[in-house]
């Protein structure tokens, strides 16, 4: 798995993946030379400014999705403060510059920066963390030949903004709806967790309500639509967490990911007995159908474990679905990562970490020896520009 948070080295001359093994997240450093920066503060500013980037999507066979952006913040006010603004009211220009874009090989390093996002200048400021990496190969396997980023408009299932590599630019392309929209055309879909590939589509998750899927190389995209489990769709409003902590929203307890080929939603609930619950969507792509069910209460009763007794307002999370393993999914108690295979109702190992927002991301053996798809993208490769 990937970590989120994605560093700028001054001193690097290329991108690098520091490795790690699961559990552990892989962690991601950008050369700073490579990032759109705006001038240093003067002497007298109480301006401080700094580099904010995030790994924002993986596709299926392991090229990264990355955006960065320069940050100017108030001397007194925290880079996280100014980085939280950019969904309050009109973006502030002056204090958030163009995102630098770049789609990445983690193995051998290699970086396509894409162009600036024109068509469209109120998308100027799309940030990317919602943003879905889809390649495609003539063959059906192998080494992809193309690739495409897209997002639907915020509250606008009708309207994607999209890149595709072979064309070079991004535009925004009206979805062709189909017979499984959303039933109820009053809601509207927020996603709040990364986008998945899969199956030829990139799936947008709105964790409260279901899923929307579309192949962004179509013209123009078919939309699909999949509420979750009965029982598992959330009233309309839930979605919107505007005044709740970040640690309480509804994604922290939900999410859809990709394991062993399948697409799986797994839940855990809030209050004693902790219960976690794991789904599969069926091939048709419209119903789900219940895997496993585990009380974590009563499975590490009395065990001793480092993050027991629970905190006061701690409760288990979310953190991933191993992508290999649809038995296996890595929870969150309070900052210990926690490996839990269902089926075999066993604990793994545990970690002690400060963070634990990260993405999924499969490396396939022919990684190292591929290239990023281009139609004229500036390539930057492990010797910079």
């Amino acid at each position: 798995m990937m970590t989120r948070l994605v560093s700028a080295d001054p001193g690097a001359q290329s991108a690098y993946v520091r490795l790690a093994q699961p559990p552990r997240a892989s962690d991601l450093c950008v050369p700073m030379h490579l990032v759109k920066t705006a001038p240093l503060p003067g002497s007298g500013s109480n301006l401080a400014q700094h580099v904010v980037g995030e790994v924002c999507a993986a596709s299926g066979d392991g090229l990264l999705y990355s955006d960065l952006r320069f940050v100017k913040h108030g001397a007194r006010e925290h880079w996280a403060e100014a980085f939280a603004r950019r969904r309050i009211g009109r973006y502030d220009l002056t204090r958030f510059p163009d995102i630098t874009r770049f789609v990445l090989n983690p193995l051998t390093r290699q970086l396509s920066r894409l162009p600036d996002i024109a068509c469209n200048p109120a998308a100027k400021m799309v940030f990317g963390r919602y943003m879905g990496l889809l390649t495609q190969a003539d063959r059906g396997h192998g080494p992809p030949d193309r690739f495409a980023i897209a997002v639907p408009e915020e509250g606008n299932l009708n309207l994607m903004l999209r890149f595709l590599s072979e064309r070079n630019e991004w535009e925004n392309v009206v979805v062709s709806p189909c017979h499984c929209q959303p039933p109820s055309s009053a809601r509207q879909m927020v996603v709040n967790q990364e986008t998945l590939a899969f199956g030829g589509r990139l799936w947008f998750v709105d964790v409260t309500w279901g899923v929307a899927s579309a192949d962004p190389f179509s013209d123009p995209p078919k939309l699909s639509f999949t509420e979750l489990p009965r029982g598992s769709v959330l009233p309309d409003g839930a979605q919107h967490s505007k005044g709740v902590p970040s640690n309480q929203v509804p994604a922290r307890f939900r999410r859809v990911g990709v394991s062993e080929g399948r697409l799986r939603y797994v839940e855990v609930s809030r209050k004693e007995p902790f219960v976690l619950s794991s789904f599969v969507l069926d091939n048709e792509c419209t119903g789900w159908t219940l895997e496993h069910r585990v009380a974590l209460t009563k499975l590490w009763a009395d065990r001793g474990y480092p993050w027991l007794p629970l905190k006061e307002g701690r409760t288990p999370q979310i953190g991933l679905l191993d992508p290999l393993n649809s038995s296996v999914v890595y929870l969150t108690v309070d900052e210990h990562l926690i490996v839990l295979d269902m089926n075999m109702e066993v604990i793994g190992p545990s970690l002690y970490t400060g963070t634990s927002d990260s993405i999924p991301c499969v490396l396939p053996p022919w990684l190292g020896s591929s290239r990023i798809p281009s139609a004229g993208l500036s390539k930057l490769t492990d010797a910079g520009l």
